[in-house]
Formats: structure tokens, C-alpha cells, sequence
């Protein structure tokens, strides 16, 4: 086994061997109760999910296995002052802090998993250049599928004691792909199809940003190292990690199951979130006719937005009741790196103005910014203002959290997720048992 493999199954063991008592104690303990508001509601907040790589805390927010995001910035190995997504991934898998040693073996791991078939860029080539680019991304994954080591094993009669590694094997493995794929749908979509050859020199995030080829600035690299260790994981009970979490409770290997959480991130209420917000920002700037807005025309753009029945984008939380550690993150680069960036300033003008507005509706539990309302400005002052394929971005981060908890899914043989659906007659004849 590698150091990685062999670390994720030295705890797993330790994991189950606690968790099979605990579960036998307590297999009919209550801890929650549902009500026909959370039925109608869209499952919204039942507690029903093992997620073991973070936890969602609706005051503190995201924690990576306990972590914050300020500690893990402290904490793991970091390159330009921000964190390596390679040591987030191995946290997420092992609940240890890696070693440099660690995170050095792990960038040179997926360097050398990074085998992408032929046919793969000829599938993407045959794609018309204005298909979506998430499109594009679920169609170059699904072409990749072909390399499932879980799929081939399973077909030759795999043991089930032996899922979890052959999902290690690929979960590693389409990481690895995952920023060439992506780097190559941007460059055939927006630069001539110019394509630009890995450097295996850099780390996994700053090569994705080297393939972009958008610019070589170092502090693009930092920006990329931060984006995709933030927006890796966010508990399982969001559409894209719970998409997958659903398909891979049936088996499909991490391919298929990965694609899935893409179809679900693709959704405007969901990851196609952060491009909505850059282009609220772009109509206002030409609206008013200046990127540099006064606080009342803000105010009056934001308040003129909610009269015409639309939301104000990158505002609002299903489960966070304080700003999104994620959007402070981003903040204190951008104050760093970009303090002067005219559409940067527009970003912290809204957000000094609309929680007031908002919270005054008196409609809104939580007036106040998540990732998506910072991330998009950043993006812009670097050259990258096709947000069309923002949620890529957040798509490639993302895979590490879903892959990581797909090996435990796989290692403590959850089970198919199967919940039970009522139909409004069955609930209505129950509310009327009740009452008699």
C-alpha cells in the first residue's frame, strides 16, 4: 500500500471497531424529529447523514475534521501563504494534519496518476465551443470512466472487504485528471483551443493554474491554492456531495458517482451560484455607469433588485447564520493582493450595505454573504472573466471532500440510501389521526 492508502485504512479500522458497538447500543436512540415542513421543505435540516470529513456549524461554519478555515491556514503545509489542497485531502482522509513530506509525496502521487486516454480530448473535441462548460466537464469525466479500477474489479467478482480500495485507487486517480481536463476545457473554449502542457514541478492547484494559462503571476497560484481548499468539502447534505454520496451508496464507482455531484453543482441554486453574482456586479457597473459606486447607488441598486422579485446573489445561506468563513477568506486575499481593484471594492461595499437591507425585510434568516459573492471579483482581477466556467472551478475543488468521503463510504460499507417517500393524502389522514 502507499502512505496515503495505508494511513486511510490504519484509522478506518480504528474507526469501525468504535463505531460497530456505538451503533448496536444506540440503533434506536432518537436524535432528531421530522415535521411535514421538512417533508415539503426539501429534506431541509433532518439530521440523517454520516459525513465524516467535515461539519457544517450554522455560527462558526465549515470545519475540516474540527478545523477552521483560519487554523487551517496556519496549520497545514502551505505554499505563497496559502494552504495545499493536498493536505486538506489527506486531513480529510486520515483525520491527521500530513507532514511537507506528506503533501510533497501526495502532488508527486497524482503527477504520476495523471493518465488521461486519447479518446478523452477527442470526445471534448467533438463538442460544439459553446456548450456549457460544466457540460463539458461531466462529458470529459464520463469518458475517463473507463479507467475504474472499482468497476473492473466488480465485473471479475470482488470481494466486498475490498471496495474501499479499489475506490481509494479511483478517487486518486481522477484527481490526478481532474485540473488537465478541466484546464483543457477552458483553453478549447476560450483560447483557440491553444492548449498549455502540464509543469510537474508545481504543486496540483498552481499546475491547474499554470494550464489555465490566464496569467503566470505567483499570487494566481496562491488564489488557486486557497479556492480549492475552501470550496473542497461543505458537509453532506449539499446537492453536489449528497448527488454523490446517493449514486455511490449504489455502487457506481467514483466516476459516475462523481459526475453526479457535477450535474447537481451545474444548478442555479447551487454551485452556478458564484458566475450569478459576477454578473449582478457587471449589470450594476453598467447600469450606473461607473465601477466605482457610491454607497447610495448601491444601496439603491440592491433595494430596486428586491422590488423587481429577484434575490440578491452570493446573499443568503441554507444553514450559516454569520458570514461565510470562506467569503473572509477570500476578503483578507483580496485586501492583501488587490486592495485598490474597483470591482473588489464593489464586493465589500455590498456587503456593508446589503445584510442591513436585507435583515430590515425582516423575511431573511441570514442577511449575509456566502463564498460565492467574493469569489467571482477575484477571478475578474486576474484575467479569468469567463464565468461561464466559475463552477468548473468550484467543481475540481470540490472533488476532494465527495472522493474523500466516498473511500469511508466504501471502507464502513454504508449502506444504499433508500429514504422513505409519503405521498400529501398519507400525511393528511395521519394529521387527522392525530387529532382524534
Amino acid at each position: 500500500m502507499d502512505r496515503l492508502k495505508s494511513k486511510f485504512y490504519e484509522k478506518a479500522m480504528a474507526a469501525i471497531a468504535e463505531m460497530k458497538p456505538f451503533m448496536k447500543e444506540h440503533d434506536n436512540t432518537i436524535i432528531d424529529q421530522v415535521t411535514i415542513g421538512q417533508v415539503f421543505g426539501g429534506m431541509r435540516g433532518i439530521k440523517s447523514m454520516l459525513w465524516e470529513t467535515s461539519l457544517l456549524d450554522a455560527e462558526e461554519g465549515i470545519r475540516f475534521r474540527g478545523y477552521s478555515i483560519p487554523e487551517l491556514k496556519t496549520q497545514l503545509p502551505s505554499r505563497g501563504g496559502e494552504p495545499l489542497p493536498e493536505g486538506l485531502f489527506w486531513l480529510m482522509l486520515t483525520d491527521e494534519i500530513p507532514t511537507e513530506d506528506d503533501v510533497n509525496w501526495l502532488s508527486n502521487e497524482w503527477e504520476r496518476r495523471r493518465q488521461i486516454p486519447a479518446h478523452t480530448w477527442k470526445v471534448l473535441d467533438s463538442l460544439d465551443l459553446d456548450t456549457h462548460p460544466m457540460t463539458q466537464l461531466g462529458i470529459g469525466i464520463l469518458s475517463l470512466q473507463g479507467k475504474s479500477e472499482f468497476s473492473r474489479q466488480y465485473a471479475e467478482g470482488m470481494n466486498k472487504r475490498d471496495y474501499w480500495d479499489a475506490t481509494y485507487e479511483d478517487a486518486m486517480n481522477l484527481i490526478a485528471c481532474l485540473p488537465q481536463v478541466a484546464a483543457y476545457i477552458y483553453r478549447r473554449t476560450y483560447k483557440n483551443n491553444e492548449q498549455i502542457a502540464p509543469d510537474d514541478s508545481l504543486d496540483w492547484s498552481s499546475n491547474y493554474a499554470h494550464m489555465l494559462g490566464i496569467t503566470e503571476d505567483e499570487n494566481f497560484k496562491s488564489l488557486m491554492r486557497l479556492y480549492m481548499t475552501i470550496h473542497a468539502d461543505h458537509e453532506g447534505g449539499n446537492a453536489s456531495a449528497h448527488a454523490v454520496h446517493l449514486a455511490g451508496s449504489t455502487l457506481s464507482d467514483a466516476y459516475y458517482s462523481y459526475v453526479s455531484g457535477v450535474n447537481a453543482l451545474a444548478g442555479p441554486l447551487h454551485g452556478l451560484a458564484n458566475q450569478e453574482v459576477i454578473k449582478w456586479i457587471f449589470e450594476m457597473v453598467d447600469h450606473l455607469g461607473t465601477s466605482k459606486p457610491t454607497a447610495e447607488q448601491i444601496e439603491k441598486y440592491i433595494k430596486d433588485t428586491i422590488a423587481e422579485g429577484k434575490v440578491i446573489p452570493g446573499y443568503g445561506h441554507a444553514v450559516l447564520r454569520k458570514p461565510d468563513p470562506r467569503f473572509l477568506a477570500q476578503q483578507s486575499f483580496a485586501m492583501n493582493h488587490m486592495p485598490d481593484d474597483d470591482i473588489v471594492n464593489i464586493v465589500w461595499k455590498v456587503f456593508d450595505i446589503a445584510p442591513k437591507v436585507l435583515g430590515a425585510l425582516g423575511k431573511v434568516s441570514n442577511p449575509w454573504p456566502n463564498v460565492d459573492a467574493h469569489s467571482g471579483a477575484i477571478l475578474v482581477h486576474y484575467g479569468l472573466k469567463e464565468h461561464n466556467y466559475y463552477t468548473v472551478l468550484f467543481a475540481v475543488s470540490r472533488a476532494l471532500g465527495v472522493l474523500a468521503m466516498l473511500c469511508w463510504s466504501r471502507i464502513l460499507n454504508l449502506p444504499l440510501e433508500r429514504p422513505k417517500s409519503l405521498t400529501y393524502e398519507w400525511m393528511k389522514k395521519w394529521v387527522e389521526a392525530r387529532k382524534q
